[in-house]
């Protein structure tokens, strides 16, 4: 298959995702310069630094593109995030996946918007160093097969005029473009509302702390307020429905638990060195208050629920579905079938959990009305209560140690 340049494209009509930000608004301005149509499609993602999305809309337009349309995407993130909630599925540090599953919702959405007007190619701003040229394509291609993709970033036309942040912004202003991004911004922010990543500039150095991170979504752990405060969070069936004693739907869920989690810093300043899909290590600083604290009151009555066996496999298949995510493998067959598995444990996650907070500590305070829990507390008591016998243990000890004797005598046993 050839590949796509821009000098292929001239004179034809590719879809642009867009988020207003400086990659969009150069590549958006280089192509249509080049007699390219350019569609411009922005997602609402719930971004928190976003206070007009349609002011993004009106920008693309300034900038060169012959259409530009907004779409809301919060509903299937709210859905699909709590699909990766349901299987815990953060990766490597405790980053909560919330930039990759963004990327599925992204595509899902505005590939609607790219098949009724009959466009063939693709566009982002994706720099060909990160995850998300992987993501982007591989949702477009698996989705729709016959939609190619074209990432400016890996054309060494754009890489010789521009291919570099610096050099973007100087492109930017030497066409008077609206753009928040400065010479002197020491790092750069994506962001929805279930979490924002913070990385590049500054942050690529391990010598820098991030005391100069502006964080959106709540305050740092060190600014967060003294006094404690209780959240009680009800599950019905693996899906939140009440907090604190209130019922609300599933995005209101997420939007409420952003202002409590992130207030008493939690989620907030998480700094993970990750491996991306390509091989390379890269530093992001992270938030993702309302989705941490869901991830772990979701977490608590797993605890209760499942047993030794079923446990060891969940968290076999929680890795699994990390890594579909992280990578951009969502639409493939193999994250439906990690999600058959975590969407029927999750019919058993049924109860309520009470936290404490306080400065970025989440402290378990009570779980209840858990009708599915294995937990009681007379069986596991160390007090004379409850139907099991100690002298029982003694039968099962006589079968283990049949093996631990059988290797010990055949040398086997490894010597300390």
């Amino acid at each position: 298959m050839d590949r796509i340049t821009r000098e292929s494209l001239r004179g034809k009509t590719v879809a642009a995702f867009v988020s207003g930000g400086l990659d969009s608004t150069c590549i958006v301005k280089w192509l249509s310069m080049a007699g390219i149509e350019v569609v411009a499609i922005i997602v609402d993602l719930g971004q928190p630094e976003e206070k007009d999305l349609s002011d993004i809309v009106r920008r693309m337009r300034v900038t060169g593109a012959k259409e530009a349309v907004l779409v809301d995407g919060k509903e299937t993130l709210a859905k699909y995030m709590l699909q990766v909630i349901q299987g815990l599925g953060h990766h490597e540090g405790g980053y909560m996946n919330t930039t990759g599953i963004a990327r599925m919702a992204t595509v899902a959405v505005a590939l609607g918007e790219v098949q009724k007007r009959g466009i063939k190619v693709v566009t982002h701003g994706a720099t060909g160093r990160g995850n998300d040229q992987v993501r982007f394509e591989l949702a477009v291609t698996m989705l729709d097969p016959t939609i190619r993709v074209y990432a400016p970033w890996r054309d060494q036309d754009f890489n010789q005029e521009i291919g570099g942040r610096k050099e973007e912004i100087d492109f930017c202003k030497s066409h008077n473009l609206k753009i928040d991004a400065t010479y002197e911004k020491p790092y750069s922010t994506d962001s929805n509302f279930c979490g924002l990543t913070h990385e590049a500039g500054k942050l690529e150095f391990l010598n820098t702390p991030t005391d100069f991170v502006n964080f959106l979504m709540g305050a740092h752990p060190s600014k967060a307020p003294d006094k404690e405060e209780l959240v009680s969070i009800r599950f019905e069936a693996g899906v939140p429905k009440e907090i604190n004693g209130v019922k609300m739907d599933l995005l209101t869920v997420f939007l409420r638990l952003n202002e409590i989690a992130g207030r008493n810093g939690i989620g907030i300043g998480i700094d993970v060195v990750e491996n991306r899909r390509l091989g390379i290590k890269s530093r992001g600083v992270y938030e993702s208050p309302g989705v941490t604290l869901l991830e772990k009151a979701y977490s608590k009555i797993l605890e209760l629920v499942l047993d030794r066996g079923r446990r060891k496999f969940f968290d076999v298949v929680s890795r699994q579905l990390a890594d579909v995510v992280y990578e951009g493998e969502w639409f493939y067959p193999l994250a439906e079938d990690l999600l058959a598995v975590t969407s029927n444990i999750a019919r058993q996650v049924t109860g309520m959990v009470t936290f404490k907070l306080h400065k970025g500590n989440v402290l378990f305070v009570e779980a209840r009305d858990a009708p599915h829990s294995l937990y009681d507390p007379q069986r596991s008591s160390m007090e004379k209560v409850g139907e099991f016998d100690h002298t029982d243990s003694q039968g099962y000890l006589n079968i283990a140690n049949v093996t631990a004797r059988a290797l010990a005598n055949a040398g086997q046993t490894r010597k300390p």
